[in-house]
């Protein structure tokens, strides 16, 4: 092991390759609930693309495991080391490396950070519409997750974003595809294909990613319902409507509780209204022009008020964001609260009543606390779990994934797989569609050395597709 640690060294500088007390504790795990640490043999801090060839030859040379970390926000394990590999952390390849004006395209190295390009791209007026609610995180991890967010019901998730990727596969062949245009037919698409990889096909070093101009005028219209049911059965109208929310989200009345009290916030609903509130509708508009956006929230709120809110609220300015700023904050609020995990299933629009009526029967059954809130406009359920107990927590996690396959949707719907939610997505995946992901896998990387022990390879499997222990 101390001769890999060498090599590395030797390839990509001395300094650039962490051991023992030297590694920060946040390079032992990611944000996902649960899991137990790791430290890993080194870390590695790449500043360049050929840095990361020289290690990822190294490695697969010497058959030794190597997790690729962005900024360790992900939620479901998918940076979690491995105690005899490497871990390549791209703290360091943080540059932004062109705005491309003329194309709308930025060029981004993976640990730029989605905070640091909002704010080289407003005062240009122009957005990367993706934000899954925490600005610390990087688009490398975006990438490799195909992060979502509240605004995707808008301008959709990562992979409508990304025009074209560079990547260095395992053996330290670098693969460019894709580039600043928005449409090709030329073979199998293999930027699509590498994001939502989570880091298991080839470690991405650059990014093109798609551009929009920055809307000027945004308006937050919030709506109390009487039932969760009522809320989603006004989604399909208000999206029938054509005012094309930017944000559209659900919340119990347990969690808007929870994010409000947490943030100090008073959005002004009379307690008469609050004690009558199970589930909450807010609806985010933005336009270019304020007359225009004036007219669109009006339509909204005439139409939430006939579909059965119990009132409308257009909220100030600064009282929306700060809801907006609240709601990206849910998962820190559960967390400080007790919850043992968090999870994301996506099941579609139509079906989430039904869903998350099976959801409380199946938490009532399993002695659980489950509370949540979502992106209702794309099916995405996001709940926190509470059940102490390990195993009553993993029956109950694997009967609501399963309840979510069942009515046609997927286990996770933005967060990843990992290694957190692995088992359940290899137990309730299509077989068909695992064994050709396998077949995949292989022609990436065929000593599996890229994230073992998430999403296909159990970490047993993937050592022994290394030749053994190393």
């Amino acid at each position: 092991m101390s001769d890999i640690v060498e090599r590395l060294r030797e390839a990509v500088g001395p300094g650039a390759v962490l051991t023992g007390e030297a590694l920060h504790p946040d390079y032992t795990h990611d944000e996902a609930l649960g899991v137990t640490p790791v430290t890993p043999l080194a870390v590695v801090l790449p500043v360049s693309t050929d840095d990361v060839v020289h290690t990822l030859r190294i490695c697969d040379d010497q058959r030794v495991p190597v997790v690729a970390r962005g900024s360790g926000t992900g939620l479901s394990g998918g940076a979690l080391p491995l105690s005899d590999g490497i871990v390549v952390a791209f703290d360091r390849m943080d540059q932004i490396l062109e705005i491309d004006l003329d194309n709308h395209a930025a060029v981004v190295q993976p640990g730029v950070t989605l905070g640091q390009l909002d704010a080289t791209l407003a005062p240009l007026g122009l957005v990367y519409p993706v934000f899954p609610g925490e600005s610390s995180a990087s688009l490398g991890g975006n990438v490799g997750t195909n992060a979502g967010g509240m605004r995707a019901i808008r301008y959709g998730v990562t992979r409508h974003h990304v025009l074209g990727v560079q990547a260095v596969l395992a053996g330290g062949q670098v693969l460019r595809s894709g580039g600043k245009f928005v449409k090709s037919s030329n073979g199998y698409d293999l930027t699509q294909l590498l994001i939502g990889s989570e880091g298991t096909l080839a470690v991405v070093t650059e990014a093109t990613l798609k551009l929009h101009p920055r809307l000027a005028h945004r308006a937050t219209v919030l709506a109390p319902f009487a039932t969760l049911d009522e809320v989603t059965r006004a989604v399909p109208r208000l999206v029938a409507s054509g005012v094309a929310p930017l944000i559209l989200e659900y919340l119990d009345t347990m969690t808007m509780a929870s994010i409000t009290a947490s943030a100090g916030l008073d959005l002004g609903v009379p307690e008469s209204v609050r004690t009558r509130a199970l589930a909450y509708l807010v609806v985010v508009l933005e336009s270019t022009h304020e007359d225009r956006l004036e007219s669109d929230v009006e339509a909204v709120a005439t139409l939430l008020g006939s579909l059965g809110a119990l009132d409308v609220y257009v909220l100030p300015p600064h009282a929306g964001a700060d809801l907006i700023s609240a709601r990206e904050k849910a998962f820190f609020v559960a967390k400080a609260a007790g919850a043992d995990d968090i999870i994301d299933a996506v099941v579609p629009r139509a079906a989430i009543p039904g869903y998350l009526a099976a959801v409380g029967a199946l938490a009532e059954r399993h002695g659980a606390l489950i509370a949540g809130c979502g992106h209702v406009g794309d099916g995405n359920v996001h709940l926190s779990v509470f059940q102490p107990d390990p195993d009553q927590r993993r029956a109950l996690l694997r009967a609501v994934f399963a309840a979510a396959v069942d009515v046609g949707g997927a286990v996770s719907g933005e967060h990843g797989i990992g290694t957190a939610k692995q088992a359940y997505f290899l137990d309730l995946e299509d077989p068909v569609k695992v064994a050709l992901m396998r077949r995949i896998k292989d022609a990436f990387d065929p000593h599996h050395i890229l994230g073992p022990g998430r999403l296909l390879d159990d970490v047993g499997e993937a050592e022994a597709m290394r030749g053994g222990t190393t």
